[in-house]
């Protein structure tokens, strides 16, 4: 007993328009992985103010190496400097009253600039996992309130130039 298939004819426009459809998420591949965050934060002119404060502590609050900040796109209105220190975490942490070392970014605006500024810096935590953090900053004239636009609302001291 012999069947006969009945076949469809290749069409290559839709063949290709499919694999079009998809190029970009094939040759992405693990760039997926990695999301940029971006975040906003307000800043008055020519005061320096942290950005960004990474502890080296693992998941399960046990102290692991040094955590790395690596700026890959630095501000075009102001600069940027990297200090590390010892802080007590707060309370309110998921590691809290735990002493460790951190890693901590500021922000300078130019004398008297005011507008949009932006830094880009990778993250490299105590698990060896690297996160990239896009922070975009509105520069106000001096006085102007400071902060992330997203801050918790927990009255926590979470900008300052002390680590």
């Amino acid at each position: 007993m012999s069947r006969h298939f009945r076949t469809r004819p290749f069409r290559p426009t839709l063949a290709l328009a499919v694999l079009i459809a998809a190029g970009p998420v094939l040759a992405a591949g693990p760039a997926f992985a990695q999301a940029t965050k971006v975040r906003e934060h307000s800043v008055a002119s020519g005061k320096q103010v942290r950005l960004v404060m990474v502890p080296n502590l693992k998941k399960d609050c046990s102290l692991g190496p040094q955590p790395e900040l690596k700026v890959t796109s630095p501000p075009k209105n102001g600069a940027t400097v990297q200090r590390a220190g010892k802080v007590k975490t707060p309370g309110t942490y998921r590691c809290p009253n735990v002493d460790a070392n951190v890693q901590a970014l500021f922000y300078e605006s130019k004398a008297g600039f005011t507008g949009t500024d932006e830094v880009t810096v990778e993250i490299k935590g105590t698990d060896g996992n690297v996160s990239t953090q896009t922070i975009k900053l509105t520069v106000g004239p001096a006085g102007t309130k400071e902060g992330p636009k997203d801050a918790p609302k927990d009255g926590a001291k979470k900008d300052t130039t002390d680590l």
